[in-house]
């Protein structure tokens, strides 16, 4: 599975080389996916109940741009290393995966690396309440996509997601994560989205009763 990917990837940039115009709204999150070619994992992180935004969300490691990041590779590196503990060294980046636009209107471009089985991660308790391996086999398996009820300030969804020893994975993190399999492996996963502009009305309309 792992040689699949990889071979997939290689025409891809990988971003080191590559130059991006600062952009307030930028922001940069890495898919680190274990070197194990027997059974490869993602490496998934659960952001603090503490936070203001996303607080309790799984999360790629990753966030906003700093000016000093000179190009967007560098602010995943960052960000992975403060978050997780990994040093730049320790990922091998592989592709550079196109960006996408959030409801928040962040501009997140992701990257692709890998990164060693035996490397040891620990969750800043800053920013994560934890850090965890999910087999990318688990994703394959298409029984295992189930659906939840997700509320927030603004948004109250029954999304597609995927529950593994009580994460739920769902949203901007699985969209990309399914994209990569789909395209890489074609594994055909398919997720069930709602309409976002009804849920939208709907939301707003209940904020007024």
């Amino acid at each position: 599975m792992l040689q699949r990917i990889t071979e997939y990837f290689q025409p891809y940039a990988t971003g080191h080389s590559h130059h991006d115009d600062w952009l307030s709204n930028q922001a940069a999150v890495l898919v680190p996916l274990t070197r194990d070619f027997a059974e490869p994992s993602v490496i998934l992180t659960k952001r603090s109940e503490l936070l203001n935004s996303h607080r309790g969300q799984v999360a790629f490691p990753g966030g906003k741009r700093d000016q000093e990041d000179h190009n967007l590779l560098a602010t995943a590196l960052r960000e992975t290393h403060e978050e997780i503990g990994l040093e730049a060294d320790q990922i091998e980046v592989i592709a550079r995966w196109p960006s996408q636009t959030t409801r928040f209107n962040m501009d997140v471009t992701p990257f692709v690396g890998l990164v060693s089985p035996e490397a040891e991660l620990q969750a800043n308790p800053d920013e994560l309440d934890a850090v965890f391996q999910v087999p990318l086999s688990y994703f394959l398996d298409q029984s295992n996509i189930t659906t939840d009820q997700f509320v927030g300030a603004d948004y109250n969804l029954t999304m597609p997601c995927y529950i593994y020893h009580g994460f739920r994975i769902w949203g901007f993190t699985l969209g990309v994560l399914v994209d990569v399999l789909n395209k890489a492996l074609g594994a055909g996963i398919q997720l069930a989205y709602p309409d976002f502009s009804v849920t939208a009305q709907q939301v707003k309309m209940n904020q007024r009763q």
